[in-house]
């Protein structure tokens, strides 16, 4: 999920079978017990690995076109009524309480210092994308970095319906910035490290929480196998000026931010994730992906590598 997530993370479970057994199972079909005994050379194996991982197209059956408007207009009756659920549960979740945010939570960004009331930059309602990228990360998640290519080109739409889009991490600003900068991206990203606010949302997790083997995420414990995770929080004003925060979402309740998921559902092989230990382990950083690209379906989540000498990484207030 996180998203997380994105969330999908906290869903990961080991492989069934090895990246190796797979490279065996795919050179015994084509090539024989002979060929499947050799061990293969690295392009062999990028190629194998790419194979393993692609499902078989589906052949769908083939009618007259008559038949096929018929079946489209029978599942189109679903979608029609999908959409209606889904309209009625968004208008469910607006009739969610809400609760008043107490606290004082001071970010660093572009302009500085900025305490939660000015990130709604004069609008009413504010919408943060915890990105996951803790303090010392040499990156990115990136499976937040696949949602975060999506912001740059909705920010400006959603403005304009008096919704403001940021987004925060716990790594010190600096790091976000040579990240951001590197990813090309233009959208508000702004730090919390030193402060609560990723722990009072739930996205972030001491070392202590750690320890115990479960933590508080998504509305339940659950084991999860890092030290921050992805999650979306809404905010608003009131006519007094007091925010209230008003819902939030993590794990597979992110997958709708995903545009791109949204084209793959559509087409024939759908997202083309099945026999992946890590639903998301196909996902790069947008400036990683390359000729010699492949998959390890046995690849389970691993979060960034940390700088040398990285210290700071509660980030917390005491």
């Amino acid at each position: 999920m996180c998203p997380a997530c994105i969330a999908t993370a906290a869903l990961i479970f080991g492989g069934a079978i090895s990246t190796g057994g797979l490279t065996a199972l795919f050179a015994k079909k084509f090539h024989g017990d002979e060929a499947a005994a050799k061990p293969p050379n690295k392009a062999q194996q990028r190629r194998t690995k790419m194979a393993s991982t692609k499902t078989e197209l589906q052949q769908s059956k083939v009618v007259s076109h008559a038949d096929w408007v018929t079946a489209r207009k029978e599942f189109l009756a679903k979608e029609k009524e999908f959409t209606r659920l889904r309209d009625e549960l968004s208008r469910q979740r607006r009739e969610l309480p809400s609760e008043k945010v107490e606290k004082q939570y001071v970010f660093e960004g572009p302009k500085g210092k900025e305490t939660l009331a000015d990130l709604f930059d004069g609008r009413s309602q504010l919408i943060v994308y915890h990105f996951m990228m803790g303090p010392g990360w040499t990156e990115g998640c990136k499976s937040c970095s696949f949602l975060g290519d999506h912001f740059d080109g909705a920010t400006i739409h959603l403005a304009n319906r008096d919704v403001t889009l940021v987004v925060v991490s716990r790594a010190p600003y600096a790091e976000i910035e040579a990240f951001k900068k590197r990813m090309g991206w233009n959208f508000k990203w702004v730090s919390s490290f030193g402060t609560d606010f990723n722990y009072d949302y739930h996205v972030s997790f001491t070392k202590e929480e750690i320890a115990q083997g479960k933590v508080y995420y998504n509305y339940d414990m659950m084991e999860f196998p890092s030290e921050e995770a992805p999650g979306l929080s809404v905010f608003r004003k009131n006519a007094n000026g007091e925010i209230l925060h008003t819902y939030s979402s993590y794990a597979r309740g992110l997958d709708i931010l995903l545009g791109a998921y949204n084209f793959l559902d559509f087409a024939p092989k759908g997202r083309d994730e099945e026999g992946l230990a890590f639903s998301m382990s196909w996902v790069r950083h947008h400036d990683k992906y390359s000729e010699g690209y492949f998959v390890d379906p046995a690849q389970k989540y691993a979060a960034p590598a940390k700088t040398e000498g990285s210290c700071c990484s509660e980030g917390k207030q005491s």
